[in-house]
């Protein structure tokens, strides 16, 4: 496991190691610096190991002293740029400027210095006899070295506090946009509050994303991707929420909902923030204890030491330590879905495994007072006993887990509750609801039993960390279920009720099919191989998969962008809102498969998905210009002018799917995502525009009509 790199440890790594750009479309700039200090960086710390290295007695020839004064001059070249770097950030960040300004002007005067002393045309000049050179003082090439990294780590640092503060002031921005969501009542102000929401979150995704992808500690960074999961699925659900509350504000189920999305959302929040700040609330202390494999793990290590010191440990903490590792095995005997088989086998292994303790203490207290082969012997056996019996404990109860949560996942991989609860719904159901309810109640307590099982032999801390976040969100997803079924067979025709439950069952099918993946991760682990991700079929590499994810994300919020466009039509048959809903839905597919979910399994679904998205928005084009041509001149230009933008980007789009895949299957599907962005950030402007005109065409004709009664009435008088 690698250590922590403490607060600051995200940038610096990140700037040597490569890290993903900050936010690039929201950010003031830092990110395009960052990455320019990496540039600058990796090169400088391999000239500046070649000056140190660089012999005394190296014969002078030309060569040499050509390739020396290279590097002096590199060296020199590469801390110019990276002090614009440094005081470009400065200039940016007032609080830290002087500190940051200081470190630049010594990484400057290090780089003139290692530049002077690396000159050789001196050399070749009379008045160079007194000259001071690398030759003469190596001394100061390498005081000037190490001042040189020293300000490059200061200004690192101080790079690193200005990611930090623009995390927490991108979270307090959400949260404040938060609380305006929760107290908003009309649903033409929730649009507009949304709108903004969706990106502020787009930010905060980016910057916590990089931030991710900088930290070095395995378990932080399982962390900070649980947390951004909770983020990510809740942004939509916090829309049919919200909406659903704003439709029937008297519900008291949809108020619950609601508040299950707010509440799930401020918490992740917290825990990025306290990831990156590495700050708890209040002192707050990890609680959550240690899982039975890491137990095992640790238990062998401290009997490892008996070979080397018989005296470094002590009887009472080896007894207490096997004492504490077998009481959390009760967690897998006290479960009523373990086999009746199982249960006894693990009791068996756990009584071998403690008279195989008090045999090895035995031989132990023996050793201490006489040292013979013959008890060297005993020994080893007593520990390679102990050890044998407890690695037959983690096969049972990998076993017990592995058997447990393949079972449970085949059987409701066909989600008859989920499709129950959803049919109780819009029949108006209320006995059905509760039947069913009852029974999702039960899946919900043995899938929460099962992670927990799952946690104790995962085998890493990041796979633990993913047990727990399974187990978080089948418990509070459980419940959102249930109280959004509620709401629907309490108003059986709502269509943004059925939505909104349609939305959380999504997130429930959503973490079923996460638990197979991890089931498969676990499996791995245990079998010795690091656990193959099986997600993007035709993405293999995680540095796409991430860069995907993060295209995916803005199109996510795009589709709500649409939906919410489309809520605000009283005619929900029109031909734009047919096509438009259409759209709406394939973007949201488009943006699951972004996330290795939904019916798009691999790059053929996807270019299959795009031509029947491209068909439908070249039919909407032709129904907005056959619209067109009920408006005055003025508007019909405007609409024209949209229709116009919308067009050449399916055929692009269009275009974009015909190249061949050969080996370019990540630029295809990246251009393909980035394409229908695009058309959908048009949409959601045609669709607004249509509405407008519509409205005006309407009020104009109902002016007409009421002027002409008018005209016909003073007639008649």
């Amino acid at each position: 496991m690698a250590a922590s790199p403490g607060p600051a440890g995200g940038a610096a790594a990140g700037a040597l190691h490569g890290s993903g750009p900050f936010g690039l479309a929201f950010d003031s700039g830092l990110e395009i610096k960052t990455r320019s200090v990496e540039q600058t960086l990796l090169p400088l710390v391999s000239q500046i190991t070649t000056l140190i290295n660089h012999k005394d007695n190296t014969k002078k020839s030309d060569k040499t002293l050509q390739a020396i004064q290279r590097v002096g001059q590199a060296v020199n070249l590469a801390v110019g740029r990276f002090v614009k770097v440094g005081e470009a950030i400065a200039n940016e960040n007032w609080d830290l400027k002087e500190e940051i300004n200081i470190a630049c002007i010594e990484a400057k005067q290090a780089g003139e210095t290692i530049a002077a002393l690396t000159d050789m045309n001196s050399l070749n000049r009379p008045e160079s006899d007194g000259q001071i050179t690398i030759f003469t003082d190596k001394t100061g090439v390498i005081k000037a070295a190490r001042l040189l990294l020293s300000s490059v780590t200061k200004v690192l640092l101080l790079a690193d506090r200005v990611v930090i503060k623009q995390i927490i002031r991108s979270r307090n921005k959400v949260l404040a946009t938060m609380e305006r969501l929760e107290k908003v009542n009309s649903f033409q102000e929730f649009v507009q509050i949304f709108s903004q929401f969706g990106n502020e979150m787009v930010e905060f995704a980016h910057l916590t994303g990089d931030r991710q992808n900088d930290l070095k500690d395995e378990k932080k960074k399982a962390k900070m991707a649980a947390a951004r999961a909770v983020l990510e699925k809740c942004t939509m659900m916090l829309l049919t929420a919200s909406k659903t509350c704003l439709r029937h504000p008297n519900c008291e189920s949809a108020h619950k909902n609601k508040e299950g999305v707010f509440d799930r959302m401020k918490v992740a929040l917290d825990k990025v923030i306290e990831i990156v700040t590495e700050c708890k609330p209040n002192g707050e202390t990890d609680i959550s204890s240690i899982s039975i494999f890491t137990g095992i793990k640790e238990f062998k290590m401290n009997i490892e030491t008996l070979r080397e010191n018989l005296y470094f440990q002590s009887k009472e903490t080896l007894s207490a330590m096997l004492d504490a590792l077998l009481e959390r095995t009760e967690d897998f005997t006290d479960c009523a879905y373990t086999s009746h088989e199982h249960r006894e086998r693990i009791l068996e292994l756990s009584a071998q495994a403690r008279m195989e303790l008090q045999q090895l203490i035995s031989v132990w207290i023996e050793a201490q007072s006489k040292k013979t082969k013959s008890i060297d012997e005993e020994l080893e056996l007593a520990m390679l006993k102990i050890s044998h019996s407890l690695d037959e404990l983690k096969k049972e109860l990998h076993s017990t887990a592995a058997q447990l949560a393949a079972d449970l996942v085949k059987y409701h991989a066909d989600h008859v509750v989920l499709k129950a609860l959803k049919l109780t719904g819009v029949e108006g159901n209320l006995e059905g609801l509760a039947e069913y309810a009852c029974k999702l109640s039960e899946q919900k307590e043995r899938l929460v039993e099962t992670c927990r099982l799952l946690r104790h032999v995962s085998g890493t801390e990041p796979l633990e960390i993913t047990c727990i976040h399974a187990e978080e969100t089948f418990q509070v997803t459980g419940q959102q279920i249930i109280s959004a079924a509620e709401t629907l067979t309490l108003h059986p025709s709502s269509k943004i009720a059925k939505e909104n439950l349609d939305v959380f069952c999504e997130a429930w099918e959503s973490q079923i099919s996460d638990m197979l993946t991890l089931l498969r991760e676990i499996n791995d682990v245990f079998e010795g191989r690091r656990g193959e991700k099986y997600g993007y079929l035709s993405l293999p590499k995680p540095m796409e998969q991430a860069k995907i994810a993060k295209l995916g994300l803005k199109l996510g919020l795009l589709t709500s962008d649409a939906n919410c466009e489309i809520d605000k039509w009283e005619d929900q048959e029109n031909e734009i809102v047919r096509y438009g809903r259409n759209m709406s839905s394939m973007a949201y597919s488009l943006y699951l498969f972004t996330r290795g979910e939904g019916p798009i399994k691999t790059s053929q679904d996807l270019i299959h998905q795009l031509e029947v998205f491209v068909e439908e928005g070249l039919k909407l084009a032709s129904s907005v210009q056959a619209f067109s041509k009920q408006l005055k001149d003025d508007d019909k230009l405007m609409l024209l002018l949209e229709i116009n933008k919308l067009v050449p980007l399916c055929h692009q789009l269009q275009a974009v799917t015909k190249i061949p895949l050969q080996n370019q299957v990540f630029l295809k599907v990246d251009k393909s995502i980035t394409k229908t962005r695009c058309i959908m950030a048009t949409l959601v402007q045609l669709l607004s525009l249509c509405y407008k005109l519509l409205k005006k065409l309407q009020m104009e004709n109902n002016r007409w009509v009421s002027v002409t009664n008018k005209d016909s009435v003073d007639g008649k008088t």
